[in-house]
This record gives C-alpha cells, structure tokens and sequence, in this order.
C-alpha cells in the first residue's frame, strides 16, 4: 500500500475551497441576473417587436423566418404547436405566455418548448457566472482529481469524497447541458445547491485523507459509486427544474384566472410543460443508473458479505429510492400523472436520496456505514 501524500493532500484542500468560493461569486452573479431581469425582458420584447414589424412590412420574408415570429407568440400559435414536435408520454399541449402566464399577463412567449430563447439579446451578467462555473469546475476537478492520486485510490471513500465528487459531476453536468440547451434559468439552483454540498462536506463531514477501509478495497467501488453518484447529480438537475416548474405552474393559473402574476423573472423561464418535459427524459436517464447501482450494490455484496441482499439500512433505502423514481416514471407515462404530482414525486424522489446520504449514512448503523466521520 502506498504512502499517502499529504502535501499534494493540502493542495486538494486548498483548491476545493477557491472553488467553493468561485460557485458562491458564480451564485451570486446568476441571482444578480434574475434580480435584473425585467431589463432583458424588455430588451427580448423590443427585438421580437422589431422582428414582427420587418415580417409585416416584408412579403419575401422567408418560411423559416416567420416560423419563428410564429414561435415568439407573434401573429399565431405557440413554436411547436402543430409542426410535429414531439413530447414525451403525458405531454400536454404547448401555450404561449399570452394563454398560461408563463410570459406575463398578455405577453408574449420569450422561451420556446425546447427551452430555446427567442431572440438574441445578451445576458453578460448570466454569460460572467457561466464562465465563473467553467473555471470553478476545473478547480473543483483538479482538487478532486489530487486527493485521488495522493492517497492512489478512487475519490469517493467517505462523505466528504462523495459529496465534493457529487457536487463536481452536478456542475460538469449542468455545463454539459448548457452545450446543447440555454438553461441559465437553472444556474442559480444549481449553483446554490452546489454551494450547500461543498459546506455540507466542508463543514459537516470533515474528514482527513486515508486509505480505503477493507471491505471498500474493491474494483466494485469504481462501477458502484461512481454510477451512483452521476445518477444523483442527474436527479439533483431535475429537482432544480421541478421546483421551478410547481412555481410556473402556479402562475400560469395565476394568468388563467385573469390576475397578473408575480415574480417577474420566471418569464426566463420555460413553461410548466416544458420543465415537466425535460425533467421526466432526465429522471429516466437517472432512473436507469440508479438501477445499475442497485444491482451492482448487490453484487458487491455477494462478493464481500455473501449474500446479495440483507436488508441493511442502506440497501433499503437504496431501493425505497428506485421504487419512488420507478412509481414516477409508470404514473407519468400510463397514469396520466402530469403537472404538480409528477414534479412533486419527482422532488420527493430526491428528498429520499438527500435523507439516504445523510442520516441514514450518519445516525443509522449497518454495514453501509463508512462515513468516515471522526467518533
């Protein structure tokens, strides 16, 4: 067993906590952007304005032109609706912000149902906090990737690794998206709760560089936890998205009821159905490594204990987590269980696995209890 190295160890530390505080500038500069937003949405409304009186005034605008005048709520019904777009099971129909109030009382829509931003208007306070999450996930990783190589072993065996590896792959994960999808609406969640497990590691689970304790010192650990903690931040993305969606919801009914909704900044914000959307296709893909991890739980077991299932604290919990996430998926796609109920299954789906790292990994004992907590 090779030495530890304790001063690449203080690097790791040191660095972990400059990405800390480059999340909570990050944090800080993505709530600027909300808190400012009735100036982009203004911004965003003069364009598309623009955009519809050159599309009135000229006949050769081309097709795709007015397919997006169309989308913005301009002149006809909302982008997707009737052009074939698909949704997954349970979707309903697409509104413009003028029917749901997701744009405003009477306004219209600024975000289409793919989660695209009708117009070109930049946003450079939410562009700074973007590269800020670019440049603390690379701290994050080296950080990580150092207190692997100094103590030469995987980065995830106690609940500070975990819970700074998991808070890592959340924001690789959510910059990933934001390749193929505008979802600045999210960084501030996202950011936010990044923040929260960095001090939940830092400050709750402190816990000094060590070798693996035996019964951890496996190739299992490798397929298990890291699939573990990837589906996690998956379903960390979609809790973020089925709070904002209970929100949308509730001023879309605002809107219908024929009262002006409030919080101003949601009008950056995709519609219900569309967050709904999203978060079902993520929460599937998650659905699916947790299952692994399930499974591949098991057959750790068998190898270290002999026996694939004991009904251990963890492994209940583990599972009382995949029934959640299966009994989601099912209602939504056969039920009809659309709207509040799907998200809020979904955030009680997610409440379970906050509950399963935290107290069950503290206060229940079992033979999953490797927190590595000082006694």
């Amino acid at each position: 067993m090779q030495p530890i190295n304790l001063q690449l160890a203080s690097y790791s530390d040191l660095f972990m906590l400059i990405a800390a505080l480059v999340y909570a500038v990050a944090f800080i500069l993505f709530a600027l952007d909300l808190a400012t937003s009735s100036k982009t949405i203004r911004a965003l409304e003069a364009e598309l304005a623009r955009e519809r009186d050159v599309d009135t005034t000229d006949t050769t605008a081309s097709p795709a032109r007015r397919d997006h005048l169309v989308g913005a709520g301009v002149g006809g019904p909302a982008r997707g609706a009737g052009t074939g777009s698909t949704t997954v099971p349970g979707a309903r129909p697409h509104l413009t912000g003028a029917d749901t109030g997701a744009g405003g009382a009477g306004g219209s829509e600024l975000v289409d149902e793919d989660m695209d931003y009708l117009g070109t208007t930049a946003r450079p306070v939410a562009n700074v906090a973007v590269a800020l999450m670019v440049i603390a996930a690379a701290v994050h990783a080296f950080a990580v990737i150092a207190r692997a190589v100094a103590a030469s072993r995987v980065p995830w065996g106690n609940m500070y690794e975990f819970c700074t590896t998991g808070a890592m792959l959340v924001s690789v994960v959510y910059l990933l998206f934001l390749i193929r999808k505008d979802i600045r609406f999210l960084g501030t969640f996202v950011a936010g709760l990044v923040v929260i497990m960095m001090a939940a590691a830092t400050i709750g689970f402190p816990t000094p560089i060590a070798h693996l304790q035996p019964a951890l010192q496996s190739p299992w650990i490798i397929i298990h936890v890291s699939i573990a903690v990837l589906a996690s931040a998956l379903f960390t993305l979609t809790f973020a998205m089925s709070v904002l969606q209970l929100i949308q919801h509730r001023r879309e009914a605002t809107a219908r009821a024929g009262t002006t909704p409030g919080l101003v900044f949601m009008r950056l914000v995709p519609s219900a159905v569309s967050l709904e959307n999203w978060s079902y296709r993520i929460n599937a893909v998650g659905f699916v490594m947790w299952t692994f991890t399930l499974i591949a739980g098991a057959i750790w077991a068998e190898a270290s204990w002999g026996r694939y299932w004991g009904w251990d604290t963890k492994e209940v919990w583990t599972f009382v987590i995949w029934v959640v996430y299966a009994g989601y998926l099912h209602a939504r796609a056969t039920r009809g269980w659309t709207g509040e109920r799907a998200a809020w299954l979904s955030i009680i789906g997610y409440c379970c696995i906050v509950f399963n790292f935290t107290i069950v990994n503290t206060y229940f004992p079992g033979l999953h209890s490797y927190a590595g907590l000082p006694s």
